[in-house]
């Protein structure tokens, strides 16, 4: 059995560490790694990150703009809850824009190589085996962004990467080793063979219930 990997691991030195350390703290507060209501301090960070507690500082208060976190004084920040109002909004909204791009995305794949797109299916697929959340998320992103990519429209690219920095996919951490975080993986290859195919509609579907899955573990979290 893969061991679980965390998101909040020591660091190689990096030219940026502030963006590394904020894109690991934001994949454990989206996974749920950090869960609603975590109080997290600086200096623990700085420990487990490797870093000095300037670049956690700046990648804290970017967090806290982001809505991400609060301050607490004198204890750090708690991760802050995401309601499933609001929560439902951003994947209606994702599913209406996303849905839509599937008709020019499938006409692109007719002439596009699908290899690159079958290579991040593939690193989906092994962070989901590896249990390793912050890759499975960045590999999610680099996915959907990159067949949204394939429509020539920038300001949907840059919507859809806004609301999926809302997102919170808290039952993440907790779903190790399951059948439902393999289905979740499986899905992009599958979505894959449907576009190049041409089926659109069944892409469609699949689109629709693949976004959906971030409601289905909310409510399974009992948030």
């Amino acid at each position: 059995m893969a061991a679980e990997k965390t998101a909040i691991r020591q660091l190689e030195p990096t030219l940026s560490l502030r963006d590394t350390v904020e894109k690991s703290l934001s994949a454990a507060i989206i996974s749920g790694e950090l869960a609603p209501g975590s109080l997290v301090s600086v200096p623990t960070l700085a420990g487990r990150f490797g870093v000095s507690a300037t670049p956690v500082r700046e990648a804290m208060l970017n967090l806290e703009k982001r809505g991400f976190v609060e301050p607490v004084k004198n204890k750090g920040f708690r991760v802050t809850s995401v309601s499933e109002a609001d929560l439902r909004e951003i994947v209606q909204v994702r599913s209406w824009l996303e849905t839509a791009a599937m008709q020019p995305v499938s006409d692109r794949l007719k002439t596009e190589p699908v290899d690159t797109y079958r290579a991040l299916a593939d690193g989906i697929v092994r962070a989901a085996e590896n249990n390793d959340f912050a890759s499975f998320l960045a590999a999610d992103i680099a996915f959907h962004l990159a067949l949204l990519g394939l429509t020539g429209n920038r300001r949907l690219v840059d919507m859809v990467s806004e609301l999926r920095g809302q997102t919170r996919m808290v039952r993440l951490a907790s779903m190790a080793n399951t059948t439902e975080l393999k289905q979740s993986a499986d899905e992009h290859h599958q979505l894959l063979d449907l576009l190049v195919a041409g089926d659109v509609a069944e892409a469609e579907v699949l689109m629709h219930r693949h976004v959906g899955h971030v409601i289905e573990w909310w409510s399974a979290s009992g948030q």
